[in-house]
C-alpha cells in the first residue's frame, strides 16, 4: 500500500489487513524512525542512498514476515524502488497499490494531521506529482474520492487483490 503522504494508505492498510488471516502490517514509517543523527529528509535527492537502505530493511522484514502469513506494507514506495523493494523481500511478485487521491485532499489531511510527525506541505506535493507521473504503474493506481471512507477503499483495493490486476511485476 503505497501513495503520497495524506493518500490515507496508513488508515486504509489498517482495515485492509484485517481482511487476511493470518496477518501482519509493516509500517514503513517506523524504519525511518530508526534514524538518528545524519538523517536526511527522504524526499530530499542527497537521501536516495539512504532511503535505498530503509527500503532494503524494511523489504527484508516484510519478506520475513512474508513466510508466515499475508503482509500488508504501508509505506511511501515509488515506482522506482519496486524493484529493490521485491529483490531485498526475496519475492518475485507482490501487489502494489498506488492511493492517488487529488492533490488538494492529501495536502488537506497533512495540513489537519494531529500527532504525525510529517507536515511539510511543498514536500506533499512533490510526492504527490512524482506518484501521478510514474505512467509505468498507472494500473496500479486505486481510484479514491475526496468523500470514500478506509472501508470502502479498502474492500476496493482486496477486490482488484483477488482479481490480480495489482500484481507487479505486470
Amino acid at each position: 500500500m503505497t501513495g503520497p503522504p495524506g493518500s490515507g494508505k496508513s488508515t486504509v492498510a489498517g482495515a485492509l489487513v484485517d481482511a487476511f488471516d493470518p496477518s501482519a502490517l509493516v509500517e514503513g514509517d517506523a524504519f525511518f524512525a530508526f534514524l538518528r543523527r545524519g538523517m536526511r529528509e527522504p524526499w530530499l535527492p542527497e537521501a536516495h542512498e539512504q532511503n535505498d537502505g530503509v527500503i532494503r530493511a524494511a523489504a527484508a522484514a516484510t519478506g520475513r514476515l512474508a513466510e508466515r502469513c499475508t503482509v500488508v506494507y504501508d509505506g511511501v514506495v515509488g515506482a522506482w524502488f519496486l524493484p529493490t523493494f521485491a529483490a531485498a523481500a526475496g519475492v518475485g511478485r507482490l501487489h502494489y497499490a498506488v492511493l492517488l487521491p487529488p492533490a488538494e485532499v492529501c495536502l488537506e489531511r497533512v495540513a489537519t494531521r494531529v500527532g504525525h510527525g510529517f507536515t511539510d506541505l511543498d514536500a506533499a506535493r512533490h510526492m504527490h506529482a512524482e506518484f501521478a507521473r510514474a505512467r509505468s504503474v498507472a494500473r496500479h493506481v486505486v481510484d479514491v474520492a475526496s468523500d470514500d471512507d478506509a472501508r470502502t477503499v479498502a474492500d476496493r483495493v482486496l477486490a482488484r487483490v483477488r482479481d490480480g490486476s495489482l500484481v507487479w511485476p505486470d
